[in-house]
């Protein structure tokens, strides 16, 4: 794959993630400002994922018919849009609308990018290039946190604002430096109206051999929102924690996520295969949430936080890598396929999290262990099939 387009894309994941891990660490503690909790932060979270859910297939398929650089451009101009209308909000149902426009718009980033990786890097390759876009998402959410920590200090509204100027410069890179990566030969010459909304396409592919990597696409990003969701509640409750803590923590979770995505992952896919990968971090995934409720102190959080970010960030390059080597259909379709599959876990997980932190902050550690554990058990009986 060109070097120089790599880095942009590399840029562009890290601006959209970078967003993300401020609004991480600051909306927790911005909506209880506003008069919310755990509840309202879990269907805050989860709007992001349902509106991602909706329009990343689409998003996947506009792509195939326009291209990958115009669909990437739209989705880092809805995350900036969606960063300056959360600096601007003084009521939570502002907090509501600005995350729905954020996760129509930038569902467009990943889908884009993943098809942009699958069109330039061969079978070979791509787990290991997918996996350095993984560890740009990673390096987003290093530095999202230590900026939302830091600025969250002057306002919580600052980190924000600082985020949508950064979304604007990027936007430019991608447009002056970014070149396309889908001929004009093999776009889609139009899109079907069925095709709009994926939900029957993502129904119907339950019934298929594809249907455990796309659950394993699900589980991670379930895990990871679960998570997340709950952290900052979790450790204010049993640590104190502020966002200044919060937001480094997060930083070495997010250093743990790039060193594995962006280091690890390629390597040892090629030694032992997606499928091992896959299973190892299923069984990683559901010891690190047991793990991170032993933590006693902020030392023992970095720890735990740290192992459970390494094995669930191994989890979706690898996934996503067997469903673009398997799926018979366009790489813009399947990767906005997956993303869908993503999307729900970051409904489902946020606003499982954002209830039972309500009821009992370990809850949702508990629920996230057996979940993991579940699929690792099922990953046995499911991981050998072919395609679709």
């Amino acid at each position: 794959m060109n070097k120089k387009n790599l880095i942009i894309l590399f840029i562009s994941i890290v601006i959209a993630m970078l967003g993300f891990g401020i609004a991480l660490t600051v909306l927790p503690f911005f909506i209880e400002e506003l008069g919310g909790g755990g509840t309202e932060f879990g269907v805050l979270m989860a709007l992001f994922g349902l509106m991602q859910f909706l329009f990343a297939p689409v998003w996947g398929k506009v792509s195939d018919k326009h291209g990958r650089k115009t669909t990437l451009i739209i989705g880092i101009i809805g995350l900036g849009s969606a960063m300056l209308f959360f600096g601007l909000a003084r009521e939570i149902w502002m907090l509501y609308a600005a995350q729905i426009a954020s996760g129509i718009l930038s569902s467009a980033v990943f889908p884009s990018a993943m098809a942009y990786v699958s069109d330039s890097s061969d079978e070979k390759g791509r787990s290991g290039a997918m996996g350095k876009i993984g560890s740009a998402a990673g390096l987003g959410v290093i530095i999202g946190p230590g900026i939302g920590g830091m600025m969250a200090g002057i306002s919580y509204a600052t980190p924000f604002l600082a985020a949508a100027g950064l979304c604007l410069i990027t936007c430019l890179i991608v447009f002056f430096g970014l070149s396309e990566s889908l001929p004009a030969e093999k776009k889609v010459s139009n899109i079907e109206i069925s095709d709009i909304m994926e939900i029957k396409g993502v129904w119907q592919s339950v019934s298929t051999p594809l249907a455990f990597f796309l659950f394993a696409a699900f589980i991670a990003n379930f895990g990871n929102s679960t998570f997340t969701s709950a952290y900052a509640f979790y450790s204010s409750a049993r640590f104190n924690f502020g966002a200044e803590e919060v937001g480094t923590i997060l930083m070495v979770a997010g250093l743990f996520y790039a060193i594995a995505q962006g280091v690890l992952v390629g390597p040892l896919t090629k030694k032992i295969g997606e499928i091992r990968v896959i299973k190892l971090s299923l069984l990683g995934g559901s010891v690190g949430f047991i793990l991170m409720l032993l933590a006693f102190n902020f030392v023992t959080m970095l720890i735990t936080v740290g192992f459970f970010v390494l094995c669930n960030a191994l989890l979706k390059p690898a996934t996503l890598a067997v469903i673009s080597k398997r799926a018979n259909t366009s790489q813009g379709s399947a990767m906005g396929l997956a993303e869908s599959y993503m999307s729900l876990g970051r409904i489902i997980g946020p606003l499982s999290a954002g209830y039972f932190i309500d009821v009992n902050i370990l809850y949702p550690y508990f629920g996230g262990a057996f979940i993991f554990m579940f699929m690792f058990v099922i990953s046995f009986m499911k991981s050998g099939e072919q395609s679709v």
